[in-house]
């Protein structure tokens, strides 16, 4: 029996040029935009030309690195004093997260610790989030229609979710040509993530006929076209594949869950300063090989060993690729791209234990094909140091 609920933005717009659509979606949104983009703000000035043009109020809020709950109170209480009463979001998925955060709290009140997971009181939203028009500039988190807004706590060394259907953003607009300026490394990084974001949700307990098909297409698209984006930003097929690929990232795991890669990659980014693409990247390879050995060892009749299986076809091309194939082929794709391993970023063995505890109680976690032990854990953030 296929039972599922499936949940995104209410509206969704994506090509080439699309971000032209801005003037009529702005129309009876609100009275004042708030406009929260990244630390530069150059790749949201089409935004500001457009508000400007047709005479709508706008405020910017800045977001410096990755968001925290300070970011969420900052944003928020700037919004109220200048009478904001929707929000555009864009930039990269730190901004979008953001953006999403503030326009949840601009409704419901409180503070972010009355609705975080984990860490704080975990109180439903009980209010619609403000208006809010996601505008992606890069190709990796998907987090334009996802229901979720990943905070910082740097009293609590962690990263957690501010999560709720609620959430989900009124317009979700993917336009690939705001991604062509992307320097190479963010390239690689935010597309690993991406890769990692349909991968993880194919092999989860939770998949569904439905976010298959954006896997399935998804992991296609990046497998051709991550090495071409990186090796030439301006190849706009290249660049509208991964684009999409990402969008299909984010609306697989905001309905079928995410795996051990996020599980830890949350709890990581909270201990340590670092890129969450960057940090997914390093793990996806040695995830995917000890859950492959988990499930041959403890759960041989898993139906997550034959997707593995089916991932590595498509990654490599190769109809008769095994799985663990594509452990290898993502081991040189992340190579290739240069990603560094995590110890660049202050990770020994003797923070294994907190950052072990700490994984074993995220919520993506429960996405994984199978429960790892303790000691296979420790086996992953051996191999990904």
């Amino acid at each position: 029996m296929i039972q599922f609920e499936f949940a995104t933005a209410a509206r969704i717009i994506f090509g080439t040029g699309s971000l032209g659509h801005l003037e009529s979606l702005t129309t009876g949104m609100g009275r004042r935009a708030l406009v929260v983009l990244g630390g530069s703000g150059q790749r949201a000035e089409p935004v500001i030309q457009h508000l400007v043009f047709n005479s709508i109020a706008y405020t910017t809020f800045n977001v410096l690195g990755e968001p925290t709950t300070a970011t969420a109170r900052e944003g928020t209480a700037l919004a109220r004093r200048e009478g904001c009463d929707f929000v555009i979001g864009i930039g990269g998925g730190s901004v979008i997260d953001a953006g999403k955060a503030i326009a949840a709290l601009l409704t419901n009140g409180g503070d972010p610790l009355d609705y975080l997971e984990v860490i704080g009181r975990g109180q439903p939203l009980t209010q619609a989030a403000a208006p809010y028009i996601a505008i992606p500039t890069t190709a990796g988190t998907g987090a334009e229609v996802t229901r979720n807004a990943v905070l910082g706590s740097p009293e609590h060394l962690v990263k957690v979710s501010l999560r709720s259907p609620l959430m989900l953003p009124a317009v979700a607009l993917i336009d690939p040509e705001l991604t062509l300026t992307l320097p190479p490394p963010i390239t690689a990084s935010t597309g690993l993530d991406a890769l990692t974001q349909v991968i993880e949700p194919y092999v989860s307990p939770q998949a569904t006929p439905l976010t298959d098909g954006f896997c399935l297409d998804g992991m296609h698209r990046a497998a051709r076209s991550l090495w071409t984006a990186y090796r030439n930003g301006d190849d706009l097929d290249a660049r509208e594949d991964m684009a999409l690929a990402s969008l299909e990232g984010g609306l697989a795991l905001a309905n079928a869950k995410l795996g051990a890669v996020h599980g830890f990659a949350g709890v990581f980014g909270g201990m340590f300063d670092s890129p969450h693409g960057a940090v997914c990247a390093a793990l996806l390879p040695p995830v995917m090989e000890v859950n492959l050995r988990a499930l041959l060892e403890r759960q041989p009749d898993s139906e997550a060993l034959y997707r593995y299986e089916e991932i590595a076809q498509i990654l490599t091309g190769d109809p008769d690729a095994t799985a663990l194939d594509g452990v290898v082929w993502v081991e040189k794709l992340v190579e290739d791209l240069l990603i560094p391993g995590l110890g660049s970023y202050g990770l020994t063995k003797a923070d294994f234990p907190a950052l072990i505890q700490k994984a074993g109680r995220s919520s993506s976690m429960k996405g994984n094909p199978i429960k790892l032990t303790d000691e296979e854990l420790a086996e992953i953030l051996e191999k990904a140091i």
